[in-house]
């Protein structure tokens, strides 16, 4: 038997691969009433678009034209350059779990729950979750998306306590309290940024939402329809310096910045996986935000809004370095920034994007780390797994039965958050799955 673990977009693709490829008897374990929404499209209000079009976003990468055609079915107007709203298109992934639960009948049991433990056993692995339940599986797979957001070092205790300090904008009303006459202030300005950005003032707030982080960079934006490809060599390299200068030189050369990005990103695993150690930590230091930038792009009915919200002041982004974030004694929070006055907000929401390993582990993780089940991948940016998603126990060893999809294989891949890398993950997953040693009851 098989065990998922997780209920968002990873597991229910997991769930469907692993039901339509195998006649294995399969059990989701995920607390989700209906799994492929998750976080990133079941807290997604009707002004959040997906951050690529619909004909990268199929569930099958053979078929590229099945999201398209599901759009069609449900009367949504669609075309393969279309941004769809991010709630539809976890209405889709939804759907696409059902439809493979259906036809796999009594081969697939859920369990409404969250996984605490995962321990090894004779013959496979046992699993424990909050209701006191536990599933023995021969094969775990671990699809629990991105660790949780790091708490900023700036953030006394205090304030992180209190009810103005948002840790997680994604958590079910977490964004319901913050009064609409007093500023806000977002650290960070990413995605996740502009997603809560688009949820505070889309009801008119009278003061501004402003936005903060050391560069002060907003994502770029998607042209309205996609450029032609662009094709290039880019050979691996040991070293930044050569890649870099490659990029540019094209870019120099007349390509379009979009479809050059596009073709590193299909690249982006292979380099990565080139690059030395020191090469790896300086792309981190002085690279990583400036490639998130161009590559995690706003799609464009969304660079327009936010546009329309800078030019009227109901936003403000800016770059700083956070010194102190407390509790104010009238209420709200005062902020510090480097080499300003103190100011007071409303509300702090953190929109820092996930935390690093072993810090922003979790229950489960943390203690399959503890037990030496697993162990942090490089830089602390996920799990170790070996190139099929076969976890790595503390020795460094690939185990086999405990497999891993989703983001927290960044770190030894490069692209691992976005839909099309997990499709990739859980199709190559599967394959090693059927392999003959690995046949199950």
């Amino acid at each position: 038997m098989a065990a998922i673990i997780g209920g968002g977009a990873a597991g229910a693709l997991a769930a469907r691969t692993v039901l339509r490829r195998t006649n294995w008897r399969t059990v989701l374990i995920s607390p989700e009433s209906r799994p492929g929404r998750g976080v990133a499209y079941g807290a997604a209000g009707p002004w959040h678009v997906l951050n690529s079009r619909a004909a990268a976003m199929s569930v099958d990468s053979a078929d590229p034209g099945h999201l398209l055609r599901w759009c069609h079915a449900q009367g949504l107007p669609a075309e393969p350059a279309t941004f769809l709203p991010r709630a539809r298109y976890g209405d889709y992934l939804a759907d696409q779990f059902a439809a493979a639960a259906a036809t796999a009948g009594d081969r697939l049991r859920r369990r409404l729950a969250t996984a605490t433990a995962v321990r090894p056993e004779p013959g496979g692995f046992l699993v424990t979750d909050d209701t006191g339940g536990t599933t023995r599986a021969d094969h775990v797979i671990l699809a629990v998306g991105n660790p949780a957001s790091q708490r900023p070092a700036a953030v006394t205790d205090e304030a992180y306590r209190s009810v103005e300090f948002v840790a997680d904008p994604w958590a079910v009303g977490a964004l319901d309290a913050i009064p609409a006459d007093q500023p806000v202030l977002l650290i960070g300005t990413g995605l996740t940024a502009v997603d809560v950005a688009l949820t505070l003032t889309s009801g008119g707030r009278r003061t501004p939402v402003e936005a903060i982080s050391r560069r002060g960079l907003l994502p770029r934006a998607h042209p309205e329809l996609p450029p032609p490809a662009a094709d290039f060599d880019l050979p691996a390299s040991a070293r930044l310096r050569p890649l870099l200068r490659r990029v540019r030189q094209e870019i120099a050369a007349g390509a379009d910045w979009v479809a050059v990005i596009d073709v590193v990103r299909t690249r982006a695993d292979s380099l990565w996986a080139g690059l030395d150690d020191d090469a790896q930590q300086r792309f981190l230091r002085h690279c990583q935000r400036m490639w998130e930038v161009h590559r995690h792009r706003m799609a464009p009915p969304i660079a327009s809004r936010v546009g329309d919200l800078l030019r009227d002041g109901a936003l403000r982004v800016r770059a700083g370095r956070l010194t102190s974030v407390e509790p104010h004694p009238d209420g709200g929070l005062t902020v510090r920034v480097e080499g300003e006055q103190p100011r007071r907000y409303g509300a702090v929401v953190s929109c820092t994007g996930p935390g690093s390993l072993p810090g922003a582990a979790g229950p489960l993780l943390g203690g399959m780390l503890r037990d030496g089940l697993l162990r942090t991948g490089p830089h602390g940016l996920g799990v170790d797994t070996d190139a099929d998603g076969r976890v790595r126990d503390a020795h460094g060893r690939a185990q086999h039965g405990l497999w891993l999809v989703g983001p927290l294989r960044r770190g030894v891949l490069w692209e691992a958050t976005a839909v099309p890398e997990i499709r990739g993950q859980v199709e190559r997953l599967a394959g090693a799955l059927l392999t003959p040693n690995l046949q199950m009851q």
